[in-house]
């Protein structure tokens, strides 16, 4: 056999053991829970040290339709209830960006519509808000961006907010929702006082990669 043909057997005889090799790696270690996600860290930046199952954004008090998105947060058999699970949102303004205040340094790319809650023993979550607007002359449709940390595991988005009646959320879109954590396609219902509410129940891992 000459050099040559050496080196081509030899190469061929790795490949399979290379192979091999790297979906061993791929076993043990699939990757971060949830896949890639562009920006989740800055979850981290601002977040008081002290939360609780309620959360009042900036915007609540400084008018704009008011929203109310709460729910509860069950473990992956759906059933079971979460408790100590940090849920942050992030959302436009009524214009459709993601404003950020004057002086603000941290999560400045989310903007000032951002808000942290951290379930108790019953599961329970709510946010008081303003509505998001889509984002200027797009067709996307009026959003609201939620990342989960729960104990030990790394943080990860689930599918965003969306509202039911929005005439942008089309059936295409429909379709292509991934439903990480559930559906996030909800129902809005107005209250006597004319505030808006939605719920939105989350399931931990559910159509999440990588999840253990």
């Amino acid at each position: 056999m000459n050099r040559q043909k050496f080196i081509m057997a030899l190469t061929l005889g790795l490949v399979p053991i290379v192979v091999s090799a790297k979906r061993a790696l791929k076993i043990l270690d699939p990757g971060p829970v949830g896949g890639g996600c562009d920006g989740r860290e800055l979850m981290y930046e601002g977040m008081p040290g002290k939360l609780s199952n309620t959360s009042y954004l900036p915007g609540w008090a400084a008018g704009g339709k008011k929203l109310i998105v709460e729910g509860t947060v069950y473990r992956k058999d759906g059933r079971t209830v979460a408790p100590n699970i940090i849920v942050y949102i992030y959302h436009t303004d009524s214009k459709g960006y993601y404003s950020p205040f004057a002086n603000q340094v941290q999560g400045k790319r989310h903007g000032y519509l951002r808000g942290w809650v951290k379930t108790g023993c019953d599961g329970k979550y709510r946010f008081y808000t303003t509505m998001p607007a889509p984002y200027p002359q797009r067709s996307n449709p009026a959003h609201i961006h939620p990342v989960i940390k729960e104990p030990g595991i790394n943080e990860y988005y689930i599918d965003e907010y969306q509202f039911d009646n929005d005439p942008l959320l089309t059936r295409e879109l429909r379709d292509k929702a991934e439903d990480r954590g559930g559906t996030g396609i909800i129902k809005l219902r107005k209250t006597t006082s004319g505030i808006l509410v939605c719920k939105r129940d989350i399931i931990l891992g559910y159509n999440i990669p990588n999840y253990r």
